[in-house]
């Protein structure tokens, strides 16, 4: 179990859809969120004129979300500029230090590495058209920017986006104690667990070959834009999904690898027959 942390939020404009800043106690950072709209009011914030790091937020045409991130000597001008450049975005999250000891290569790096981060968890898609390059820094700031990437993660979490959150709430090669399975006919063979975004089945799961008629159709679309995404793979006539994918709730899992409408409450169960329902209800 981890420390609790204390962050300050403040409502520049005095409403939740407005400007805000984000701050962790004793911590040199500082993060902005900004509202594409509000862009061009943020010439009352200096601090927007210092180095720093950006994301900007947004969806795509089939409504998957998408981000794209960047770095700049002075991140109100950048930001100005990619509200003509960029039309995707209606969001943007800014990190600057508060002491202004972050420079062009910290910035780098940061860039760098939350793109390398965001692209390993493969929760959104990826504006960026290159990689970024990375600079070369000091041992003793990159174990800095290290933590300020730890904090980057936290914030950028409480303030509503999980691009650089792992989609397993245990770590691949970890032992859970959560963990659940469903094995049933039409080549039905997945394994995955409860987390906070509903329920992830865990990469190189199997999934039925087809459905059955019975199934809704509501259900039945879903399905077929997930097995028709680059999420899943055909071997030999055998679906595959080849990442960790999460869905809203364990019946929308379950719906996915048995081709049927399914209770996941009942369908997933731990190794020794013990559904979710039961393990949720028990309190011990």
């Amino acid at each position: 179990m981890g420390f609790g942390k204390t962050i300050k939020l403040f409502l520049i404009d005095g409403e939740p859809s407005g400007r805000m800043t984000c701050e962790l106690s004793n911590w040199t950072g500082k993060a902005y969120k900004i509202p594409r709209i509000k862009v061009k009011e943020c010439s009352d914030r200096p601090d927007l004129q210092n180095t720093g790091i950006y994301l900007l937020f947004g969806k795509d045409e089939a409504g998957f979300d998408k981000v794209y991130i960047g770095e700049a000597e002075s991140v109100l001008r950048r930001l100005g500029q990619h509200l003509t450049q960029k039309e995707f975005w209606n969001e943007a999250i800014v990190f600057i230090s508060k002491d202004e000891n972050l420079n062009k290569a910290h910035a780098k790096y940061l860039e760098n590495r939350l793109y390398e981060i965001a692209t390993k968890v493969n929760r959104y898609k990826l504006e960026n058209s290159t990689i970024p390059t990375q600079s070369s820094i000091s041992e003793s700031d990159t174990a800095e920017m290290e933590e300020f990437i730890g904090n980057i993660k936290t914030l950028v979490n409480t303030l509503g986006h999980k691009v650089f959150e792992d989609k397993r709430e245990t770590p691949s090669g970890k032992k859970s104690k959560t963990s659940f399975f469903i094995k049933a006919t039409r080549g039905a063979n997945a394994s995955g667990e409860p987390t906070s975004d509903g329920f992830v089945i865990f990469e190189g799961s199997q999934i039925a070959h087809s459905t059955v008629p019975s199934i809704t159709k509501s259900i039945d679309d879903q399905r077929n834009r997930i097995v028709n995404s680059s999420s899943v793979v055909d071997k030999d006539g055998k679906l595959f999904l080849n990442e960790d994918y999460v869905l809203s709730s364990p019946s929308a899992a379950a719906c996915l690898v048995l081709g049927r409408n399914a209770n996941g409450l009942t369908e997933w169960k731990q190794k020794d027959g013990t559904s979710l329902k039961d393990f949720e209800s028990n309190t011990d």
